[in-house]
């Protein structure tokens, strides 16, 4: 009995997904109650909406540093370092280096938001059609493949310039050379630029992501009644 219940289950789970799909192949290019074109600006509105609402909030101070969801944190090599400056009275040293992280971030994500409104600008009628029938952050899945090598290239000289300008580097590099000297540890030698680069753009596209699967699923957080037409297709 539970093998025929799990058996309909799929089913209907698949029929629902054919259907979904029929629809939105069948839709007309323009004119109608809901067209191609709509569907097409429907997702740009999204992605818009998830862009503007989430990254503006990184990009202000304390916008990685004071967001427990993207926070950086120190690398797990670093982790030793905090913990022995920590040991020795220095966690104060501890915290203005891990503030210094995420003041980076804060600095490069300025830079995203041109990158990603050209990418929004490109998404065609088949890419829409896949973010609309894919996983709860395919449109920030559509994001990432578009926009994750050229926000690498642009985020990372701003955080070495901003690790640089305010001595995180040499703040961390004192902490490092001071932290090898203990007896019984292994060097540490992190690239923090990198580090701090990667954090930063998990973070960008994990808050996007976050206001993506609120769209999707609270019709509250459909601000447009374009918003509210599209999203209702995969509602039913």
């Amino acid at each position: 009995m539970k093998k025929i219940t799990i058996i309909l289950v799929t089913m209907i789970t698949l029929s629902s997904c054919v259907s979904l799909q029929e629809i939105v192949n069948n839709l007309p290019q323009g004119g109608g109650a809901l067209s191609q074109l709509d569907i097409g600006n429907g997702l740009r509105q999204a992605l818009d909406q998830g862009i503007h609402k989430e990254v503006t909030k990184l990009m202000g101070e304390n916008g990685f540093y004071k967001n427990e969801l993207v926070k950086i944190l120190l690398p797990e090599e670093l982790q030793k370092v905090d913990s022995g400056l920590r040991k020795i009275g220095l966690s104060s040293v501890a915290d203005e280096g891990l503030k210094l992280l995420n003041r980076a971030a804060e600095d490069a994500t300025k830079e995203a938001l041109p990158i990603f409104v050209n990418a929004v600008k490109d998404i065609t009628f088949d890419d829409a059609k896949n973010i609309l029938l894919g996983d709860q952050r395919a449109a920030t899945s559509y994001l990432e493949t578009r926009t994750q090598q050229e926000l690498y290239s642009k985020f990372s000289p701003v955080i070495q310039n901003s690790l640089g300008k305010v001595g995180a580097t040499d703040l961390w590099g004192k902490a490092i050379t001071k932290y090898n000297t203990i007896p019984f540890t292994n060097s540490v030698n992190p690239d923090l630029t990198d580090y701090v680069t990667q954090k930063a753009l998990e973070g960008v596209f994990k808050m996007i992501s976050q206001e993506e699967i609120e769209i999707r699923n609270k019709v509250g957080a459909r601000s447009t009644d374009l918003l509210k037409r599209v999203f209702a297709l995969q509602d039913n």
